[in-house]
This record gives structure tokens, sequence and C-alpha cells, in this order.
């Protein structure tokens, strides 16, 4: 709720804080991004700042360091309520305070019950407090940290790949390539986006994934999500998932609910689920999916592995019936990669399509 009125400044001062706070690479989490702007009297900008990741400054110290003696009288523009609490850093609305700072405007109330308060601090010391502005907007750029936040558990994204009749792979059990590379790389692309990539124990036995984030010459890229596999089966050391390319972690449980426990714990926000059916349906029949993004391909099986597995639904009137977010043509890809040069029919020739989708109230 808006509280209290803006000025034409503020409105493009938080305009431009948000700007700030998505700044490219800074890390996804586990710290929200964002940003901050100074601003006079006269509503010119004196300082700006922005937030960089976990032990960094937060982005009103950053902002006031920039500032000095200038941030006295000043107002503070920021997308988050400033934190009121010690963690790898102090509290910002005490840093505002001892800044001299005369005026707060801030986007999205803090929903961390641990650093919530900050408003409150700043209005008993006497400084003018608002909230509010473009909060619809700052919270779009945190909603996955957000939902983490107020669930406590991270946000999952169900990622699958399938033919045109359902099917993750042939009768054989080869599934390389249903996708295009087109649908490969945007995979990638998703999977940088996350901070846990998460199969079962059976999918790293049959098909001994990397789970890494590479590029377009399939080399990985320096910063890599946490590599999760679930099931209480043993891993042989000689699997992929083991090398050194990114951490891993081995979460001897079934139970949904127990891994994405352990994950945000390990303050993971947001895990790409890429396991084969059964550990699908677990999380679906479990109602601990939040996206679901499919990429179909133009191609027909008429028999071999589901796309996910029994979920003890017996009649169309019960089926799940997500909705569609988002529907992306991705058309065939300039170039080859290693499996289209050494022969095999991948079907790059062809566009697939990604399906974005969002579970109904009720699955959730």
């Amino acid at each position: 709720m808006t509280s209290g009125r803006f000025t034409a400044a503020e409105q493009a001062a938080m305009a431009r804080a948000l700007d700030l706070a998505a700044t490219p690479g800074v890390p996804l989490g586990p710290n929200p991004r964002v940003g901050c702007v100074l601003l006079d009297d006269d509503g010119r900008t004196v300082a700006e700042g922005h937030h960089r990741g976990a032990g960094s400054p937060h982005a009103e110290v950053d902002a006031l360091a920039r500032a000095g003696a200038r941030a006295r009288g000043a107002t503070a523009v920021v997308t988050l309520e400033p934190c009121n609490h010690t963690g790898r850093t102090g509290p910002c609305a005490e840093a505002l305070v001892a800044a001299g700072v005369r005026r707060v405007v801030f986007a999205q109330a803090d929903p961390n019950a641990a650093a919530a308060g900050g408003a409150a601090t700043l209005r008993s010391a006497g400084v003018d407090v608002v909230s509010g502005l473009m909060a619809d907007e700052a919270q779009a750029l945190n909603a996955v940290w957000t939902f983490a936040v107020e669930r406590g558990r991270p946000f999952v994204t169900w990622k699958l790949a399938t033919t045109l009749d359902g099917r993750s792979a042939a009768a054989d059990g080869t599934s390389r390539w249903i996708s295009s590379r087109a649908a490969r790389l945007d995979t990638h692309r998703l999977r940088a986006q996350c901070d846990v990539v998460l199969v079962g124990t059976n999918t790293v036995e049959v098909d001994d994934p990397r789970l890494t984030v590479r590029d377009e010459r399939d080399r990985p890229l320096a910063r890599q999500p946490l590599r999760a596999v679930m099931g209480e089966r043993d891993l042989a050391p000689d699997r992929r998932v083991l090398d050194d390319t990114a951490e891993t972690v081995h979460l001897r449980t079934r139970d949904p609910e127990k891994a994405l426990t352990e994950l945000y714990a390990l303050e993971r926000q947001h895990v790409f689920l890429e396991g084969g059916p059964t550990l699908a349906a677990a999380f679906l029949r479990a109602g601990l999916v939040d996206e679901i993004v499919v990429y179909v391909a133009p191609l027909l099986l008429g028999a071999g592995r589901s796309a996910v597995a029994d979920l003890g639904i017996t009649t169309i009137a019960g089926a799940l019936r997500p909705r569609v977010v988002d529907i992306t043509v991705l058309a065939p890809t300039d170039g080859a990669d290693a499996a289209d040069q050494s022969g095999d029919e991948s079907g790059d020739d062809q566009p697939n399509v990604r399906l974005t989708l969002a579970p109904t109230r009720a699955e959730t």
C-alpha cells in the first residue's frame, strides 16, 4: 500500500534504483537484488549504490559511502525496506540514521522476519518514511527470493522435454536428442537463473549427466548452480555429476519436502527440477512444483517412457490443468553441436516449442 505522496524526482529515482538492482552479473541469491539512489532537496542525484551479492555492502551503505557528508539531509530512494538486523553486514536502517538522511522512500516491504522492522527504526529516529512506490516492479525483480522467504522453501521450476505424444525417451531407453539444439541452449539459459539443478539417483545412473551450465560451445560457465541428486541409492564414483566442475550434494531422501528443506538450509532459493518421470510425479503429487517449462519437439514415438509417471489420476475431471503463461517457438540455430557433427539426427532443422506454465492454486 502506498503511504504518502511521491515527487517526480523520487519516481524517477526509484526507476533508476530498480535498474541498478538488476545490474548484470549480480548473483540471483541468496540475497535480494537492491538498488538505492540518494537525492538532495532539489531532487538531484547525490549518489547511487546497489548490492553486489552476499557479504558485499548493501545498496544503502554503498550509496552512503559514495555520498560521504553529502548524505546529510538527503532522501534515500531504495527498492527494498532497509534491513534492521546484523548479518554479514550491519543494519542499513541504522546506517541511514547515522548518515543524517531525512527521508526514506522504499518500494517493497521486507518479507524476511529476521531483517524487517527497518521502517519502524527509521521513524523512531525521526526520519520521514514512505513506502509502496513501484512496489509491484520491485517484487517482480525479486520474485523468487520473495517466494522462498515467505514459504520457507525454494521455488521449483520443473523442466521437461517431450515428443508430441508425451514421451521423454524411446522404447529402448534412448532420449538423446529429443529436443533441438536451440531448446538445449535455452535450457542452459534457464539453468543459469537457478541456484540448484536437481535430479534423482536413477537419472544419474542411467544418463550420467553433468548438470552444469554451458555455453554454445559446450564450455562450462564460471558460475555454476549447485548440483543436487535426490535418493537413497549410493552414487557410483565415476558419475560425471561428481566431477570438480561444480559443487554437488547428495540428498538421501525420497521425500520432496525434505529435499527442499535441506536445500533451503543451504541458502538455495530456486530449484531447476530435471529428474525423470518418477521424481517429477513425486513433486507434482506433493504440490511442490511452482513453474513448468516444457520443450515440445515435432517427434512421434508411439511407445517409450512417459514424461511423467502415474499421478493417481483416473478421470479427465481430475486432470492437473496448469495455466499457460508463455508460448515461444524456438527456431533452429545456426551451427551444430558435437552430437550433430557425429551424424546424430537431433532434428535441429525443425523448430521446437517452449511452453511456460504456472500450476493452478488448487495444485499448490
